[in-house]
């Protein structure tokens, strides 16, 4: 994201303590906050290391595989972020990406699963594979207010679930929502689907999940 690659190319000389005493408690303030920000670990920070942990295993084995990111705001403006493309080698350039994932705006999960599929969908293997990792229901601008507009961003996501399977692409589910049966029985039908007790939980699932789906 443009934020957390920003935030990367700050160089040393960024965080040199400034020697004018109003800007250096500004600049107190900020390091102490960025500090407190980083005490602890976010959900996003235990699925990075989930991705590495799968990383590991899919080029030890030799499986082709994608990486990819969306987030949005509205139907207009729906975000599909490339991590590593199928086709593209794991490089120091790809563990950037990895390092720079961030969480942005919504959760419009429909066009993104559709827009993986069509990837996935052109690749010549005998199983293929989509893995959903979200910590909440779908949900955006217009697709997550009580009624209609939340049973909607429920059926559009399985929908687009129905879609790959169609297409002989297995999906399978994993949300730390404890909510997550509520929605996710209607949003993947017949498919799998996961309710983690515990984010920490994610690194080991995801990885016993794809040797159970490709035994």
């Amino acid at each position: 994201t443009a934020e957390a690659i920003d935030e990367g190319k700050r160089t040393a000389d960024d965080w040199d303590a400034p020697d004018d005493p109003v800007e250096y408690m500004v600049w107190l303030r900020t390091r102490r906050g960025e500090a407190a920000r980083r005490s602890y670990k976010r959900i996003i920070d235990v699925e990075k290391e989930a991705i590495v942990l799968i990383v590991n295993a899919l080029e030890a084995i030799g499986d082709i595989y994608g990486i990819y990111g969306f987030s949005g705001y509205g139907r207009e403006n729906v975000e599909f972020y490339t991590i590593k493309e199928l086709d593209e080698a794991f490089s120091d350039r790809v563990k950037k990406r990895i390092d720079r994932v961030a969480p942005l705006h919504a959760t419009r999960m429909g066009p993104a699963i559709r827009h993986a599929t069509t990837k996935l969908e052109k690749q010549d293997a005998r199983t293929k594979i989509l893995f959903l990792v979200s910590d909440g229901r779908p949900q955006d601008r217009g697709y997550s207010r009580e009624g209609v507009e939340k049973e909607y961003a429920v059926h559009d996501t399985r929908m687009a679930l129905d879609e790959a399977k169609r297409k002989d692409i297995n999906a399978f589910c994993l949300t730390v929502d404890k909510n997550g049966h509520d929605y996710l029985k209607t949003m993947t039908a017949d498919m799998g689907y996961e309710v983690l007790d515990s984010i920490y939980d994610l690194p080991e699932r995801l990885l016993y999940l794809y040797k159970r789906l490709t035994m």
